[in-house]
């Protein structure tokens, strides 16, 4: 199960990266053809102009020069669109440069997501499965379990009798382990609040300790709290993301709907590895 799942998620990446680089292309190639019309449009009003009664000029130097070069067989310039392309990527290059030296975000996340290095330097710990997850913004102190696969093919949510409990997805990265950790637990029971129940007031820069069966705790910092649809959950920004090590806590969240769906949104909170210490 676990291999198969593995290779289902290499899949989905290099199905991702092939769709970028058709992107790009397209885009390039759209590029082109635009400054291709452009320059003919402009060609044809040259024409248009011209007084068709005057005689050719002779060739000027320059001219000469050109054909000079053609009969020994130098290439053409590159031309508009590989000059403008070949410009970009020098601004692109530049601006992560001064990134990188400022710490100041200069380009949008999306337009360099893969090429940023991260934003804080951070530790890397071997596999060790997780025991107990801390939340001091929120009051939690809860033991971890392991849980899978449910049958529809989403991660098992803890059963109604832990639900105090948070339930890591024993198919995923260990806390600590470059990748995304992935923690989930209920929001509520028919008697009462359970152990995620303040995931939505957590903020950015609050802290998640988490302690692992090695010893170590790993200590995570938030970098947001959304909330999305569960019909349009999105896999690749929870699961994808092995740039660093990672942790996401999912619980469930906004409108009451009934039946096997319960809340119509999941609440999930983006935390990255800060700091590893001994427990």
């Amino acid at each position: 199960m676990a291999r198969a799942d593995r290779r289902t998620r290499q899949r989905a990446v290099r199905a991702g990266a092939r769709r970028a680089v058709s992107a790009a292309a397209q885009l390039a190639a759209g590029t082109a053809r635009r400054l291709r019309r452009a320059a003919g449009q402009a060609s044809a009003a040259s024409v248009v102009t011209t007084d068709p009664a005057t005689e050719p000029l002779p060739p000027g130097p320059r001219q000469r020069w050109v054909r000079a070069r053609r009969r020994l067989g130098f290439s053409r310039s590159p031309g508009i669109p590989v000059l403008v392309i070949g410009a970009l990527m020098i601004l692109i290059i530049a601006m992560l440069g001064v990134e990188q030296v400022t710490g100041v975000s200069v380009l949008p996340e999306r337009f360099t997501a893969g090429l940023r290095p991260p934003p804080k330097k951070f530790p890397v710990l071997p596999a060790s499965d997780p025991v107990a997850v801390e939340i001091e913004a929120i009051d939690v102190t809860a033991p971890v379990h392991s849980v899978g696969l449910a049958p529809d093919g989403t991660i098992a949510a803890p059963d109604a009798a832990r639900a105090q409990e948070a339930g890591w997805y024993d198919q995923g990265p260990t806390p600590g382990q470059y990748g995304p950790a992935v923690l989930v637990g209920h929001v509520d029971t028919d008697t009462g609040p359970a152990v995620f129940q303040g995931l939505r007031d957590l903020r950015a820069g609050d802290r998640v300790e988490v302690n692992r069966t090695d010893g170590q705790v790993a200590v995570f910092e938030v970098n947001s709290v959304e909330r999305f649809d569960k019909e349009r959950f999105p896999t690749d920004q929870v699961f994808g993301d092995f740039d660093r090590p990672n942790l996401r806590l999912v619980t469930c969240g906004g409108r009451w709907v009934g039946g096997q769906t319960g809340y119509a949104d999941n609440v999930v909170v983006f935390a990255s590895l800060v700091e590893a210490r001994d427990g």
